[in-house]
């Protein structure tokens, strides 16, 4: 990052002639310090900015929301690329879900005797079933990312056979889903029209039922403006952030590498070549997308040969590990996905 710095002339004209600013010049030395001492508190806040800049830019929460940018804005990816299928996000996703579910249960217990205008308790315990129900679909999440990770290296046909359960499974995963937040938004509207309707004073007669109601609508409306947010942050407040301080924030985080010990700690086989055409003349549900990634390397773009070393990275994705590894070195990212090596 080159930073210049512009120095007024007129500093120099007020200087009086006789005094010189050279380094054999003790009154010269001295005159420059206090220009420098005084010039000082005016840049320090510029490499302030900078310096919080390129530490927001290289921080994980960063870049885990520019990942969930481009899976939303880009290109369909697999289960593997999806920044939702994190770790740290399904634990901060079971944590929000069983707070919501404690306190749903614990108002609803000692709000036994409010009698609110609208059937409110009703929608409260609507709201608090779709909860334990996105608990359940979290669990199923989990289960087949892990079962997707594990089966990384098994054999070849143990894949295939299990190819189409998994297929199957991760269809009624995404019919679940695609289920429970139709309901969530059904629910939603429901819930604004019966805690925001002015003409019965429900606060007076319900005052916890409403304080818990308006406080899961809230939360509701944060979630269904998350991609409105993030594009605001990404695409209007880092651009102008960058052009103000001079640092490009957005690629802050793209130009790290990953270490020796974590490209170390990642698995690595010999490749065995298998008849491959066949199998997937027999299987409908493979395309050629899958093919073309399974048989060839996406860095060099050279198909696999036996007994050549290939490496795997967390997302599933496999290429030779020379290619990988030097591309690891550069950016700590899948080629592919964009997925990020873990810490």
């Amino acid at each position: 990052m080159n930073t210049r710095y512009s120095f007024p002339t007129d500093s120099f004209r007020s200087s009086s002639p006789a005094v010189s600013l050279s380094s054999n010049s003790p009154v010269g030395e001295e005159h420059g310090t206090a220009f420098l001492r005084n010039r000082s508190p005016r840049l320090a806040p510029s490499s302030l900015f900078v310096r919080a800049a390129m530490r927001i830019s290289r921080a994980r929460w960063f870049t885990f929301l520019r990942r969930v940018f481009h899976y939303q804005n880009g290109s369909s990816s697999n289960l593997g690329s999806n920044p939702f299928n994190s770790s740290s996000w399904m634990m901060l996703e079971f944590v929000a879900l069983l707070l919501q579910i404690c306190i749903t249960t614990f108002t609803l217990a000692i709000s036994k005797a409010e009698n609110p205008v609208w059937p409110v308790r009703i929608w409260i315990i609507g709201y608090n079933i779709g909860c334990v129900l996105s608990l359940l679909l979290l669990y199923g999440r989990y289960r087949q990312l892990n079962a997707t990770q594990g089966d990384g290296f098994g054999l070849p046909d143990l894949e295939q056979q299990g190819g189409s359960e998994e297929s199957r499974y991760s269809h009624l995963m995404n019919k679940c889903r695609t289920s429970l937040e139709l309901f969530f938004a059904i629910w939603f509207v429901m819930g604004n029209v019966w805690v925001f309707d002015s003409r019965f004073g429900s606060y007076f007669r319900a005052p916890k039922l409403h304080v818990l109601c308006i406080f899961l609508l809230a939360w509701n409306a944060l979630s269904y403006s998350f991609p409105f947010l993030l594009f605001l942050l990404l695409c209007c407040c880092v651009p102008l952030i960058s052009t103000v301080i001079g640092y490009n924030m957005s690629m802050g985080s793209a130009e790290r590498g990953a270490s020796d010990d974590q490209i170390s700690r990642l698995p690595s086989r010999r490749y065995k070549a298998v008849d491959t055409d066949s199998e997937f003349r027999n299987s409908v549900d493979c395309d050629s997308t899958v093919a073309s990634e399974d048989l060839e390397c996406c860095i060099c773009l050279a198909k696999y040969k036996d007994i050549e070393e290939v490496r795997q990275l967390p997302c599933s994705h496999m290429f030779h590990l020379k290619c990988v590894d030097q591309w690891l070195r550069i950016i700590s990212c899948c080629p592919l996905c964009k997925q990020e090596l873990e810490k």
